[in-house]
C-alpha cells in the first residue's frame, strides 16, 4: 500500500489556477471532494510562488478544503510565510511539501516542522542543483535528516524524496532514482519516502504517460515506496498503489530480476507493463513508440 498525496490542486492547472486567484471556491471544493472519494490520502495545495498575497491564499485555501473534506493536506509553496500561514491554522498533522538543501529552505521552513509538528519532505536538490547520482542522494539524505534532528524532527517524520526526472531525458538519472531507493532503508530505517510520480513521464505524449507512471510505480515499490505524488483521476494507478492488480505488479519486478517472458503469450496489458519496466530499466531504448516495437 503506496501513500497517495493528490496532485490535481495546483495553481498550474487551466481550472484550478484561476479560481485559486479569483478565490473562487467551488472548482477547487470540486476537485477535493474527488480526491477524496477516490481513495486519496493527502491533498496537496500547490498554489506555487504566489508572491503576492500568498499568505492570504493559502489561509483561504486551508480553510476552504478542510472545511469540506476529512483529509490532511500537503502545503506547497515556494513563499516561506504562506506555508506557515497554511501551518498555523491546519487541523491535526499537515505535510510540508518541501524543504530542500538550499540554504533559505532550510533556515526559513525546515524549523517550521518542529514549531508546528508537521510532516516534512526533505527533497534533495542540493546546493549545485540536482544530485548525479544514488550515492549523492545518499549523501543529500543523511546531510537532511541530520539538520533536520538536530532542530528535533525526529525521523520518522520525515519523508525524503529523491526527485525524479523524465525517462525522455535522462535514463541514468532515474536508475540512479531507483538505486537510492533500494539502499534508503539501510540510510534510515525510520524515514519515509515519497516520489513526484508523474515527472517520470514528463515530455512524453499525453497518451503515454499513464503507463510510465503506472510502470515506474510498481518498481519503487520494490524497495518500499512509502507514498507517492499522483494523478487522482488515474483509476488504475490508485488501484496499484492501494495494493490491486498484484499479478503485474509480480510481473514487473520479475523483469527487474532479470526475468525474460516471452511477450507473445502475454495479454496485452502485461506486454505494456514488461516492454515498459525494460525501458525504465534502460535495456529498451526510450522512444514515442516504445509500445509498438
Amino acid at each position: 500500500m503506496v501513500v497517495c498525496v493528490g496532485e490535481n490542486i495546483n495553481i498550474m492547472s487551466k481550472t484550478i489556477g484561476p479560481a485559486i486567484r479569483e478565490r473562487r471556491a467551488e472548482p477547487i471544493l470540486e476537485m477535493a471532494k474527488h480526491e477524496e472519494k477516490v481513495g486519496i490520502d493527502y491533498l496537496d495545495l500547490n498554489i506555487g510562488p504566489s508572491r503576492k498575497a500568498g499568505e492570504e491564499v493559502m489561509d483561504w485555501m486551508v480553510k476552504t478544503v478542510q472545511g469540506a473534506v476529512n483529509k490532511p493536506l500537503s502545503l506547497d509553496t515556494t513563499n516561506a510565510a504562506a506555508m506557515e500561514a497554511g501551518l498555523k491554522i491546519h487541523k491535526d498533522k499537515a505535510l510540508i511539501n518541501s524543504v530542500s538543501l538550499q540554504p533559505e529552505r532550510l533556515e526559513k521552513v525546515l524549523p517550521m516542522a518542529k514549531t508546528y509538528s508537521a510532516y516534512v519532505i526533505g527533497l534533495l536538490w542540493g546546493k549545485e542543483g540536482m544530485p548525479r547520482d544514488a550515492n549523492e542522494r545518499a549523501s543529500h539524505a543523511v546531510d537532511f535528516i541530520y539538520q533536520a534532528n538536530n532542530l528535533g524532527i525526529p525521523t520518522e517524520d520525515i519523508w525524503i524524496d529523491p526527485i525524479v526526472s523524465p525517462v525522455s531525458v535522462e535514463i541514468n538519472q532515474v536508475l540512479a532514482c531507483l538505486e537510492f531507493m533500494s539502499m534508503l532503508k539501510d540510510i534510515a530505517p525510520e524515514a519515509k519516502s515519497i516520489v513526484g510520480l508523474s515527472n517520470i513521464s514528463n515530455g512524453t505524449p499525453d497518451k503515454l504517460r499513464p503507463v510510465l507512471n503506472r510502470t515506474y510505480l510498481i518498481m519503487l515499490m520494490k524497495y518500499g515506496l512509502y507514498s507517492a505524488i499522483v494523478d487522482a483521476y488515474d483509476k488504475e494507478l490508485l488501484t496499484i498503489a492501494k495494493g490491486g492488480m498484484p499479478e503485474i505488479v509480480k510481473l514487473v519486478h520479475r523483469v527487474m530480476d532479470g526475468e525474460e517472458p516471452n511477450l507473445k503469450a502475454l495479454s496485452p496489458k502485461e506486454s505494456e507493463y514488461v516492454k515498459t519496466t525494460k525501458v525504465l530499466l534502460g535495456k529498451s531504448l526510450y522512444s514515442h513508440s516504445w509500445l509498438e516495437l
